[in-house]
């Protein structure tokens, strides 16, 4: 019976805080509960001591052994979620059932810049892109309220202060007793992926756009090809008729020749674009004199900038002796010539002017040309489209004129090729401004220049008695050779094809001119003047191609011929080219 018995009777091993603890609730009558760890037993125990009655004590005791250990494997893996949560790239937030925000991970406050105390409860929400403000919170408001799962994607503002987008997935939260307490959402910057996609919806425009001018270009060059075939082929069948007057024939010889040079212009354009897209365009960077080629173009177009009632003049800044630059000559010229005809289609009263100015501003120094007219003039909204490719297919309006489309594009390739750039001021109804520059690095050079008033009747008297051979096998491009040259030949030889013009020329070393077209059948024009090379080193060789291709000088005069010309063929040049080397 311990009824009565000392405390150290009962319990020897008592410790003395608990011994003082009783005592003090004996004698004060306030009730006292702990907890504590028991060595001896090797468990937890809680201790709840009252005073029943003055100066005693009742002492509960339980064993607490198992909730401990649950409250500390508790605690265990409340640290082990926490360490995970901050661990990753994953940005983690929880609420409770009143929507508030009651957690955010460490990587959430470093991708916001924020503290804990600023983003919980709404805090969050001051980060969040005003334009994607309302759909955010409507997409959160209306899942919670249906205790939902969402998905959404808005811009959040990072601690670098722009706004970087990422993707928000939360889930609802119930305990064991399956109540709701809440969402857990995780979130992650796809910011990168964001922009990736923009760039494909980018592309994806870019190539729409690409087909949808590519069909329009397509559409157009079909129109632009059978519009002058139109003219040659029925102006050609209106000249059969027996009952036409000598001016009308020549109205209608006028009409196949205008329409034959747009056809070769079309033809031409689409050719030097091919190359271009393929990455075959080369350069030929040579000597050449800018006056000359400013003084040419000049001549070339003025009667007929003066057919349309207009002026067309030029202007040169540097002496003939200054002018001589490195550059390739033929997209020199190419250029020139597709902006001046530009001026030409799109103006139909005033004036056209170009030309160049040296720039010493800049080092090294550099040529400035330009095109100037008073034409119909460029929307400002298009003054950078009207260089990209087969962008006049496109064109809804009446300013879009015959043509590809294609020479603007070309010109602007040129330029960049020889190192220069292009650009263009324009103000409708008022006229256009086409700027190009190209470094100047001037060569002296001696520049021998045939005569300007050559005519065919001073050709007849210069150039004559010649044995020629014309080397063809397209019967109808013979037949016009023939006819040109006939009035000089008094002898005109053929073969139709390489092995034959070797054989002719073997068998006849007297021969003065040879016309060699590069395409032939058996054996090609390089390879034919080859083998004529190897027996006779004075005969002048002509080279002729339909091909007209950039380099196509070069592989001729490599093979062995003197000069290139190429087809169409025009007499006046072929005539030219005989006086240049058989005066």
């Amino acid at each position: 019976m311990s009824i009565g018995k000392r405390i150290r009777e009962v319990m020897p091993k008592v410790e003395q805080y608990w011994i003082d603890i009783f005592c003090k609730v004996a004698l004060t009558g306030e009730p006292s509960y702990y907890e504590n760890y028991l060595e001896t037993t090797g468990k937890y125990y809680s201790t709840y001591s009252y005073s029943p009655k003055k100066n005693q004590f009742a002492v509960l005791v339980n064993d607490i052994t198992e909730r401990k250990q649950a409250e500390h494997d508790l605690r265990e893996k409340e640290v082990q979620y926490r360490n995970l949560a901050n661990t990753g790239l994953a940005l983690i937030w929880t609420s409770g059932p009143d929507k508030l925000c009651t957690y955010f991970n460490e990587p959430w406050l470093e991708f916001t810049g924020r503290k804990l105390e600023q983003e919980i409860g709404n805090g969050w929400a001051e980060g969040v892109h005003p334009d994607d403000f309302d759909r955010c919170l409507n997409t959160y408001v209306t899942a919670f309220d249906k205790r939902e799962s969402f998905e959404m994607e808005y811009r959040m503002r990072h601690h670098s202060g722009e706004y970087r987008w990422i993707l928000d997935m939360g889930t609802p939260n119930f305990n064991n007793n399956g109540d709701f307490v809440g969402y857990i959402g995780h979130c992650f910057d796809i910011s990168e992926r964001k922009l990736m996609e923009r760039d494909l919806i980018i592309a994806k425009e870019h190539a729409e756009e690409s087909d949808r001018l590519k069909s329009a270009f397509l559409a157009n060059m079909s129109h632009e090809i059978r519009t002058p075939m139109n003219g040659i082929l029925g102006f050609s069948e209106i000249l059969k008729e027996q009952d036409l007057t000598g001016e009308e024939q020549q109205n209608y010889i006028d009409i196949i020749q205008n329409s034959g040079k747009r056809m070769l212009n079309i033809i031409n354009d689409i050719i030097d674009i091919s190359k271009i897209e393929a990455g075959l365009m080369k350069m030929a960077i040579k000597e050449t004199n800018i006056n000359e080629q400013i003084k040419y173009i000049y001549t070339f177009f003025k009667p007929e900038v003066e057919a349309k009632g207009m002026k067309l003049s030029f202007q040169i800044s540097l002496p003939a002796k200054e002018a001589t630059i490195k550059t390739d000559r033929e997209k020199l010229y190419a250029i020139l010539t597709n902006l001046v005809k530009n001026a030409i289609k799109y103006t139909d009263e005033g004036s056209i002017e170009f030309g160049y100015i040296l720039k010493t501003d800049t080092l090294p120094g550099e040529l400035e040309f330009y095109i100037k007219d008073t034409g119909i003039g460029i929307p400002k909204e298009r003054q950078e489209a009207i260089f990209e490719r087969f962008i006049q297919a496109d064109i809804e309006d009446n300013k879009a004129r015959q043509g590809a489309g294609l020479g603007l594009t070309i010109s602007k390739t040129y330029v960049e090729m020889l190192g220069g750039k292009i650009r263009v001021e324009s103000q409708e109804g008022i006229g256009s401004t086409f700027y190009f520059t190209l470094p100047y690095n001037a060569v002296p050079e001696e520049i021998i220049v045939l005569p300007k008033d050559f005519t065919f009747d001073k050709a007849k008297n210069q150039v004559k008695n010649l044995k020629i051979l014309i080397a063809e096998d397209d019967e109808v491009s013979g037949m016009l050779i023939e006819i040109a040259l006939k009035m000089f030949g008094k002898s005109l030889l053929k073969a139709q094809n390489g092995l034959e013009a070797v054989e002719i020329s073997r068998t006849n070393p007297d021969i003065d001119l040879i016309l060699m077209d590069i395409q032939m059948p058996k054996m090609n024009g390089y390879e034919a003047t080859r083998q004529i090379r190897q027996f006779n080193k004075e005969v002048i060789i002509i080279a002729q191609t339909a091909c007209g291709l950039s380099g196509d000088r070069e592989l001729a005069l490599a093979a062995g011929c003197d000069d290139y010309i190429a087809k169409p063929v025009s007499k006046a040049e072929l005539l030219a080219i005989i006086q240049k080397y058989l005066n």
